[in-house]
């Protein structure tokens, strides 16, 4: 701005105006006519004040704005609006607060243009209290009846999920336009409260107020987010039937809807309409594709539609990424994500986070872990939804360490009383052996939902904690809050695992007769384990057979466990026959049937079993026990003769079965379930994996230091008494978790009382 046109403004105060609300006017030329605003004393001029601030909050130069603000000594309603409308108008909802509080604290009363404002910043904020607050203040001022007003309060409550109180007012608005009825729709759409949002539909037709394609969209979008996968795809078909065309909003919201319900036919017949009508550029078209056939089971066509992509982006290949983890094909989803990586795509929380969350889902811990640690140092900062995703790895191999750092992050960064990341937390806790610490995080919840009471019940009954499982089951309906059919199960595990018959019968049939639930087969799962392993195996069968629907293999599975336990072969034959039709690739089932063989010396039947399983390429999964020490998890194999520690650990373990002996100890030979002489049963047994595992842990900690094992199959008998002993003679605690549950050995004694 020249010195000429400053002079010209000295006298001319409607200059300055004119120039401050032109197009034409820059940041620079901003600043120059304040510095001379200031210098004039034309501050205080309300007209030029509010247009100033109205170009420094457009240009998001917020200091210069409140330097504005705080330089007008008696500023008006107008001053104040202009800073809420456009802080409102950015999403800086607090800064929209805090200036209207400032307004009040001036004794000025809003007016109709600012209430809207402030209502969008409380429901920016999901501020309930604040906007009942401002509320208050439009009905005493008279302003509660402006139909703006109202609109915007309606919106407010339903941002804050106060629908009836939301409804209540749509009710008293005269004049209802398309856009107040369509956000009402939606908003009961997205409660999955179908009816309300169709009659609603229908009475905003029947008082002459079409829809228009955001009401639809707002339809589908809300039922599909609420689930309603069916009603969203009726919805969408009802609109194209009534002749609007679906746009690409339309499209994404009803896609992951058919992909829930798996309807292959009716994605590819939308697929070929977005070909048609040129949608196939569309950023979230293409990622809700990708996300419809990988729901779908079609990696092939998913993965065409991903690289005929003309530009990548970041949804596509998270979309991809999700795809292929919940086909199985982690491997590749992993190698996916390392070229997106290595091709420099600036992957986010999304990305990181599916990533995480697939390799806990597929047994692949350690690398789940080592993805946190690199997403941390490629600065994407996990959230909410990320630790939750992690700590199942931490739970699965125990490490403890790893997940106290994912809890002490979650409570720097806030949200350690997200109910989803303390249900994980209590139950990474109980897995890694600590119970005691599930149930503080658990005490100290906040706010508790159904999944929080399930996570502590589960971990009470996976160390074997039947009493205190019942005891959370009673105070959880003492709450308030209704079991579900996952609290059946965790309460009746927790029977089966202590032998507790008359309680187990008493909480199966209260499912039908006090809480009107059908057991499911998981239940009657855990009533064949409790009958089968106190030996009642003709009772667990008898229930099998009387099963309201065909038993699957994990109830088979549990009767022919318990005939293992049990050395039944006539039983054993029969669940085994089943086992062998429904998987007939599991090596387990052969394994266990080969083991009930070998029991009773049937070296015949044990070679026909063990050569089935080599004609059909099956192998015996190893044993194999992970234990954390330093905060770096080790993995030790059955019979393992590569571990660089391996000629100490055997060392250390001929010194403990010596001292054993010299004690009384019988090595317990039964438990190798080979034909081979005693000296060499000894030395197998030698080899399992959480003896190993147990005495590299003594090779590597101090004296007295607890110990934590994981095991991936059940320990055996020899192994248990083993460890008995070693937690007696060396003065140790030692947790061991097998695919069964917790054994804690201390003095000697283990917590399961020698009953698993």
């Amino acid at each position: 701005m020249t010195k000429q046109a400053l002079h010209m403004f000295d006298n001319f105060p409607h200059s300055i105006l004119h120039f401050l609300g032109s197009t034409t006017a820059s940041l620079c030329h901003a600043r120059q006519a304040h510095a001379h605003i200031l210098k004039t004393g034309l501050s205080n001029h309300s007209n030029i004040t509010t247009k100033l601030l109205s170009l420094y909050a457009n240009n998001h130069c917020f200091a210069e704005a409140s330097l504005v603000l705080d330089s007008v000594s008696d500023p008006n309603v107008f001053t104040f609006s202009t800073l809420i409308h456009a802080f409102s108008k950015l999403s800086r909802f607090g800064d929209a607060l805090r200036v209207f509080t400032r307004m009040i604290a001036h004794g000025l009363m809003p007016d109709g243009h600012v209430f809207p404002s402030v209502f969008k910043a409380c429901a920016g904020l999901r501020a309930l209290e604040a906007g009942q607050q401002v509320h208050s203040f439009a009905s005493v001022s008279g302003f509660a009846l402006d139909s703006l007003v109202q609109s915007s309060l309606v919106h407010m409550y339903m941002k804050c999920d106060r629908l009836r109180d939301a409804h209540k007012l749509f009710d008293k608005i005269t004049q209802r336009d398309v856009v107040i009825w369509s956000a009402l729709i939606a908003c009961y759409s997205r409660r999955g409260c179908i009816d309300e949002a169709k009659q609603l539909f229908h009475e905003m037709r029947d008082m002459g107020v079409e829809p228009n394609l955001v009401s639809w969209n707002g339809m589908i979008a809300g039922f599909n987010h609420s689930g309603s996968y069916t009603e969203a795809v009726f919805m969408f078909q009802k609109m194209h039937l009534e002749g609007f065309q679906p746009d690409g909003s339309s499209i994404s919201s009803v896609l992951p809807a058919i992909g829930d319900l798996e309807d292959l036919v009716l994605g590819i017949q939308i697929h070929g309409y977005v070909i048609k009508q040129g949608f196939d550029s569309d950023k979230c078209v293409v990622t809700a594709l990708i996300d419809m056939y990988g729901k779908c089971a079609c990696r092939l066509e998913m993965s065409q539609v991903f690289y005929e992509i003309n530009q990548m982006d970041i949804g596509a290949c998270n979309a991809l990424i999700t795809g292929l983890s919940r086909n199985g094909h982690v491997n590749d989803a992993l190698e996916v994500f390392r070229k997106f990586k290595g091709q420099g795509m600036e992957l986010n929380v999304i990305s990181w986070t599916s990533m995480i969350a697939s390799c806990s889902q597929n047994g692949k811990d350690m690398e789940a872990l080592e993805l946190f640690r690199e997403m941390q140092i490629e600065g994407v900062k996990p959230n909410s939804v990320t630790i939750p995703c992690l700590l199942p790895a931490c739970g699965n191999i125990a490490a403890l360490m790893h997940g106290k750092a994912a809890h002490c992050f979650s409570l720097r960064r806030g949200f350690s009383n997200d109910v989803y990341v303390g249900s994980a937390l209590i139950d990474m806790y109980a897995n890694c052996g600590k119970i005691q610490l599930s149930r503080l995080c658990f005490e100290k919840m906040p706010t508790r939902n159904l999944v929080c009471w399930n996570a502590i019940m589960g971990g009470y009954a996976m160390h074997g904690k039947a009493k205190e499982t019942m005891e959370i089951f009673n105070l959880m309906q003492s709450n308030g809050q209704k079991p579900d059919f996952i609290s059946f199960t965790c309460v009746l595990s927790a029977c089966s695992q202590n032998g507790l018959t008359e309680e187990g019968w008493y909480y199966f049939n209260s499912m039908s007769q006090e809480h009107g639930m059908k057991a499911r087969i998981e239940h009657y799962a855990c009533m064949v384990t409790l009958l089968g392993r106190v030996g009642k195996l003709e009772e667990a069968y008898s229930m099998i057979k009387s099963m309201p629907f065909e038993p699957d293999a994990c109830v088979w599975g549990a009767l022919l466990s318990s005939c293992r336990v049990h050395s039944n072969v006539t039983l054993g034959e029969v669940a085994a026959r089943e086992l062998f039709k429904l998987e007939p690739r599991n090596p387990g089932n052969y394994i266990l049937l080969s083991n009930i063989y070998a029991s009773e010396g049937k070296w015949i039947e044990v070679d026909k079993v063990r050569d089935m399983m080599k004609g059909m390429g099956l192998r015996k999964n190893p044993g194999c026990s992970w234990i954390e020490l330093k905060n770096k998890v080790h993995m030790l194999l059955a019979g393992d003769k590569s571990h660089p520690q391996i000629e100490q650990i055997i060392e250390k373990l001929d010194k403990l079965n010596m001292e054993m002996k010299k004690s009384g100890y019988c090595p317990k030979t039964n438990f190798v379930l080979q034909d081979v002489e005693e000296q060499d049963k000894e030395q197998i047994l030698c080899g399992h994996s959480e003896k190993l595992a147990v005495v590299f842990g003594l090779l590597n900690t101090s004296p007295g230091s607890p110990l934590r094992v994981i095991k991936n199959l059940r320990i055996c008998g020899d192994c248990h008494a083993v460890i008995k002993f070693i937690s007696s003679f060396e003065g140790r605690e030692i947790s061991v978790r097998d695919t069964n549950r917790f054994h804690h050995f201390k003095d000697g004694v283990c917590s399961c009382g020698d009953y698993w």
